[in-house]
């Protein structure tokens, strides 16, 4: 569209607003303006359907806005809005649970690496336990070469339930003290992380807050 075009589309719209208050001022009607997909602006007293979530103002018979109506959200973008309002609320809380709690960045170094030797020390205890496992299979796997099918000999006897059952009970217990290193490995990390995160926000904090 040139600009002798727009130019006088936008009289014509003028216009027709002009009018349009003209008659609703004789009225006594409302007048609305809402701008459709297009990004035409229009004028009326009666907002189309398919308008009717979308940003409009209300005019008085001057033309001048008496009244602003925001655009009406979706549902997922009220939930959008809903749950970025309590990320907000949940950090400015968080920020203030720094600010209250400690008086100085090394004290939250000095938390951290407390919390981190106490989930060290869980570690070392199931690292020792491991090898008390590894060492009690080293033995049943010594004792399974006597029966079948592990022994060399034709005449071995079969392997007795009870020795079966040790060997699957000790397997379970080394899995899971496994799956619980590993838990405390994933533990540590993640601490370490949230305490990093809370450090480097606390420095944030408090460096805002210092006279320039």
């Amino acid at each position: 569209m040139n600009s002798t075009l727009r130019a006088g589309l936008s009289l014509l719209l003028a216009f027709t607003a002009a009018q349009a208050l003209a008659a609703d001022s004789g009225k006594g009607g409302k007048t609305y303006r809402w701008v459709d997909d297009k990004g035409v602006t229009h004028y009326g007293d009666v907002v189309p359907p398919e308008y009717a979530r979308q940003s409009r103002a209300e005019l008085n018979s001057q033309g001048v806005t008496v009244r602003e109506f925001p655009a009406q959200m979706t549902e997922a973008e009220a939930a959008a809005a809903q749950t970025a309002a309590a990320e907000q609320a949940r950090r400015r809380q968080h920020d203030q649970f720094l600010l209250t709690t400690y008086t100085r960045a090394s004290d939250i170094e000095q938390l951290r690496d407390e919390r981190l030797a106490l989930i060290d020390g869980q570690m070392r205890l199931a690292h020792g336990s491991i090898e008390s496992v590894n060492q009690r299979l080293t033995t049943l796997e010594s004792r399974m070469r006597s029966f079948k099918p592990y022994a060399s000999s034709a005449n071995a006897r079969r392997m007795p339930d009870q020795l079966a059952e040790e060997v699957v009970r000790t397997l379970h217990e080394k899995r899971s003290l496994q799956e619980s290193l590993a838990g405390r490995e994933a533990e540590k990390k993640e601490l370490r992380e949230r305490f990093d995160t809370d450090l480097a926000r606390y420095r944030e904090l408090t460096a805002a807050r210092q006279p320039r």
